[in-house]
């Protein structure tokens, strides 16, 4: 039998190459390329299951279309519902991804225990016996007998099911261990996951079926497999947190019927995934006294707001190279922060190790941050404590003015409805009227802020 010769897939774009190279020449991603098996796949093998799921190609204008609101379906879980936009929508496809044992299948499982009293409901196991997932059922004290379960990873058996029972919604776990018989390429690779979810995808259009698809991810932390499958679904989510924190957090990154950045906060229990109603506690942590290199701040995720603590460390470098590191923020973004400071400041770390670290694992990506990480590294070297009913935030620029962030009257409510007593915040953030008691102090630059540190 001659030997089937194979070809060099890029994991980024899809692509194929007859030899590995280091660079794809597509995309131009370094070290992507694995070696594939090349498909022979029959012409039209769309047609034979998808008939009559191409509409007519008929021109109409814009205005003429009616704008309709999608329906959404409750989970039954308010802070998942909160990162897919307000529920499950008809037809939808959602993909999910996280670390091994974060708890996707935990959440996934509470959701369709809840949607089955309801709905039809099929949950397909690609990686788990159907004896280990009703054993997590019992563990987890869920009602299940309404679930519909299938251990099957062969796409054509799976979509058959589908078709027959047309279920509300259905669970794909995971979309890496289903194959098509087309394909000659193993399970989970290039070809077989674009494939798979494609069809997947079709028929959910098609039927009107809910799936969600669990997708694993690399050691980087993305998704597996090409970067289409993120283009093919209707959302895409992450599961972060740590292993050894029994906080879980839901993050959305592409949402088609809702908003991105969404955050959605979780404890696992013994009983799986509760949900935390006051997710700005679990940042915040409660000095008995005020200490020094603490700074309260007001991060916006999606619409919520979170009260975070910054803290900060600074101390005599014993090295040649002082160290910089951050948790949770963007190392980069500090070197330009402690260039600021020093410029129009004159507060010099350039002997000092600055650590930084936003508490409770959270990661924050805007820059309205920067004045709290500013004022803690201040109050660090100074070894001087800010006040603990003290919120701030505010985007610092190069020049050392404190620019005006997105939200400002939503972060002060926040702010003001935890207790919170004093505010520095950009000039233009200034609120028209009064919040609550707040007393709130504008600032325009970086050396009005340090000032009213040293008047408190």
């Amino acid at each position: 039998m001659a030997k089937v010769k194979a070809v060099y897939t890029c994991t980024e774009c899809g692509a194929s190459e007859p030899k590995w190279q280091g660079q794809c020449p597509s995309c131009g991603a370094w070290n992507t390329l694995v070696e594939t098996i090349p498909e022979t796949v029959s012409a039209n093998r769309y047609a034979s299951k998808f008939e009559g799921l191409a509409t007519t190609g008929q021109l109409q204008k814009l205005n003429t279309v009616q704008a309709a609101d999608v329906s959404r379906q409750p989970t039954g879980i308010a802070e998942f519902d909160r990162v897919l936009g307000g529920g499950l929508v008809e037809g939808g496809v959602v993909l999910i991804g996280g670390d091994p044992g974060i708890g996707k299948s935990t959440l996934l499982l509470q959701t369709l225990c809840h949607l089955g009293k309801e709905y039809t409901a099929i949950y397909v196991s690609g990686e788990e016996s159907p004896q280990q997932i009703a054993l997590r059922a019992k563990r987890l004290g869920l009602d299940a007998s309404e679930i519909q379960l299938l251990a099957e990873i062969n796409l054509e058996k799976i979509l058959a099911t589908l078709q027959t029972h047309k279920p509300k919604i259905a669970v794909i776990d995971s979309i890496q261990t289903v194959y098509s018989e087309l394909l000659q390429s193993a399970p989970g690779s290039v070809a077989q996951v674009r494939e798979c979810s494609a069809q997947l995808t079709r028929l959910a259009k098609q039927l009107g079926i809910t799936v969600i698809l669990v997708g694993h991810v690399t050691k980087e932390g993305s998704l597996a497999g090409p970067r289409v499958l993120e283009h093919i679904v209707d959302t895409v989510l992450y599961f972060e947190g740590d292993q050894n924190s029994s906080f879980r957090l839901i993050r959305a990154f592409k949402n088609r019927f809702g908003a991105v950045n969404e955050l959605g906060v979780f404890a696992m229990t013994e009983k799986g995934l509760r949900e935390v109603s006051n997710p700005s506690a679990l940042f915040l942590s409660h000095h008995e006294q005020q200490v020094p290199g603490s700074c309260i701040t007001v991060t916006m995720e999606g619409t919520r707001p979170l009260l975070i603590e910054i803290q900060a460390l600074v101390d005599q470098a014993h090295a040649p190279s002082p160290k910089r590191l951050c948790v949770g923020l963007e190392q980069n973004r500090l070197a330009m922060l402690l260039a600021v400071l020093h410029r129009h400041a004159g507060v010099a770390c350039f002997d000092q190790d600055v650590f930084i670290n936003a508490v409770g694992g959270v990661k924050i990506s805007e820059p309205a941050v920067d004045l709290a990480v500013l004022l803690s590294i201040v109050s660090s070297i100074k070894n001087k404590a800010l006040d603990n009913k003290l919120i701030v935030f505010g985007e610092v620029g190069l020049a050392g003015e404190v620019r005006p962030v997105q939200g400002g009257q939503v972060r002060l409510k926040e702010a003001e409805k935890l207790g919170f007593t004093r505010a520095i915040i950009p000039k233009a953030n200034m609120p028209k009227g009064k919040v609550g008691a707040m007393q709130i102090f504008a600032v325009e630059r970086l050396e009005q802020a340090l000032s009213q540190l040293r008047s408190s």
